[in-house]
C-alpha cells in the first residue's frame, strides 16, 4: 500500500519505503453510510493503511469515510483523526482493507514513532512522543527520473533564466571593474577644445563697416572681405594746421566720406564676424575672426595642478570631440600654467594623430589619460626589469 498524504512533503522513515505491518491494540470509530455510528478492532497497521473487522456494518470497496482512530497502550491513551478508504474487503474472514488520505504531517510521525516503538519492543511514553512531534522528521522528496521531470518548456524556461542571472552578475561585475578601473588609472581633464590659430581683422580707421563675404563664409588671400566708410576728417586727422582747421573747413571734411577696403590675409573661413554691417566701429577693433584653411587644428585641455605628473609633454591621450562616436588619439606636445601665471590649473596643447578639420574649431573635448596596464606598459616593465 501507498501513502496517500501531502505530495510537498515526505518523511524521513518513507524516504527509506519501510510499510511494516504491525499489530497495535486500537478501535476505529466512524459513521456508516445508514448514518450508524460504528465502532470496530484494529487489526493490523502500517504507514500506508489499516485493516479491521466487519462484522458490525457492511463495508463496500470504495468507501471513504471519515473516523477516529484510538490506540490502548499501556500508559496512553492516544486518538487520531483520520480519512481513510476502502481498498478491499473479504467476505469470509470479514476483513477490510483501508488506505489513509490526507494524513498531516503530524499524524504521520505519530504513526512511525508508534510502529517503530512497538517493532523495536520499547514502551511507548509521552516525553518520547512529544519529542517525536517536535522534532523535523521531514525530507526533501525524492528527484525525478527521467519520465518524470521538467518539460521542454520548464527546462528552456530555466536556462533562460540561469543565463539572465549570469548575465546580470557578468555586467554587475564589469560595470564595478571599469569604475574602480577609471578611479585608479585614468585622469580625466577639466575642460577641452578644438583650437585653430585665428587672424583677427581689424578697423583702420573710424567708421561703418559692410561685409562682402558670402553665405559659405570662405574666402581667398588677397581677396576683399569688407568695405568700410571714414570721413575726410578722419582720414586726415594730425595732418591739418590749425589755420585750416576753421568751422567750416571741418564741416566740409566730416561731410565727405572716403571708402576702403579690407582683404584676405590667406585662405580662411570667417569664424565670427564681431562688427555688424552699418555699425560705427572704433579704430582697433577686431571686425573678423579668420581661421586658416590650411593650418592643423591642436586640442587644448586643462588639467588640475595635482595631475602634474600624468599631464606632461609626451604623454598619450584619448579624446573624444562633441559629436563623435568613436575615441581619436594623439599626444601633449607642451604644458604650461593657465593665463602664464601661477595657477591651480595646467594648460595642455595636445597635437592629433589624425588631422582635424578647422571646422571644429571651438568645439568641446573630452580628454582623459589612460594609465593602466597595456601590452606597451608590459614590454616597459619587462625591460626595465632587464627580462
Amino acid at each position: 500500500m501507498n501513502t496517500a498524504v501531502n505530495v510537498n512533503v515526505v518523511h524521513e522513515s518513507e524516504a527509506q519505503r519501510q510499510h511494516a505491518r504491525v499489530r497495535i491494540p486500537a478501535t476505529l470509530r466512524y459513521i456508516a453510510k445508514n448514518r450508524e455510528q460504528v465502532e470496530v478492532r484494529v487489526l493490523d497497521l502500517s504507514a500506508g493503511g489499516f485493516s479491521f473487522n466487519n462484522e458490525k456494518a457492511p463495508a463496500n470497496v470504495g468507501d471513504y469515510h471519515k473516523a477516529r482512530m484510538q490506540f490502548q497502550l499501556d500508559s496512553l491513551n492516544l486518538s487520531l483523526d483520520i480519512e481513510f478508504q476502502v481498498c478491499s474487503t473479504d467476505p469470509v474472514n470479514k476483513r477490510v482493507g483501508c488506505q489513509f488520505h490526507n494524513l498531516k504531517p503530524r499524524e504521520i510521525a505519530t504513526l512511525r514513532y508508534l510502529i517503530s516503538a512497538h517493532l523495536s519492543g520499547e514502551i511507548v511514553s509521552t516525553g518520547d512522543l512529544l519529542n517525536t512531534l517536535q522534532r523535523e522528521n521531514f525530507t526533501k522528496p525524492r528527484k525525478q527520473g527521467n519520465s518524470g521531470g521538467m518539460s521542454a518548456f520548464g527546462r528552456i524556461k530555466a536556462v533562460t533564466f540561469s543565463i539572465a542571472i549570469f548575465a546580470v552578475g557578468v555586467a554587475a561585475f564589469g560595470y564595478i571593474f571599469k569604475s574602480i578601473y577609471g578611479l585608479y588609472f585614468v585622469t580625466h581633464a577639466s575642460s577641452g577644445m578644438v583650437d585653430v590659430p585665428s587672424l583677427n581683422i581689424t578697423m583702420p580707421r573710424e567708421g561703418t563697416v559692410q561685409s562682402l563675404v558670402g553665405a559659405d563664409g570662405i574666402i581667398n588671400k588677397g581677396a576683399p572681405v569688407a568695405t568700410f566708410s571714414a570721413s575726410m576728417l578722419e582720414m586726415l586727422k594730425g595732418q591739418l594746421s590749425d589755420e585750416q582747421l576753421t568751422p567750416a573747413n571741418i564741416e566740409q571734411l566730416f561731410s565727405k566720406q572716403m571708402k576702403g577696403t579690407l582683404t584676405s590675409p590667406c585662405n580662411c573661413k570667417i569664424a565670427r564676424q564681431l562688427v555688424a554691417d552699418g555699425q560705427f566701429a572704433s579704430k582697433g577693433d577686431v571686425i573678423f575672426e579668420m581661421v586658416p584653411q590650411d593650418t592643423k587644428a591642436r586640442v587644448l585641455a586643462s588639467f588640475p595642478y595635482r595631475k602634474f605628473a600624468e599631464a606632461r609633454p609626451g604623454t598619450r591621450i584619448k579624446f573624444w570631440v562633441a559629436g563623435d562616436d568613436q575615441p581619436r588619439s594623439g599626444k601633449i606636445i607642451s604644458t604650461n600654467l593657465h593665463n602664464g601665471g601661477l595657477s591651480s590649473d595646467i594648460r595642455a596643447t595636445i597635437e592629433p594623430d589624425q588631422t582635424l578639420p578647422s571646422t571644429l574649431a571651438g568645439q568641446p573635448v573630452e580628454v582623459e589619460i589612460d594609465r593602466g596596464p597595456s601590452l606597451d606598459w608590459v614590454i616597459e616593465k619587462a625591460t626595465a626589469a632587464g627580462y
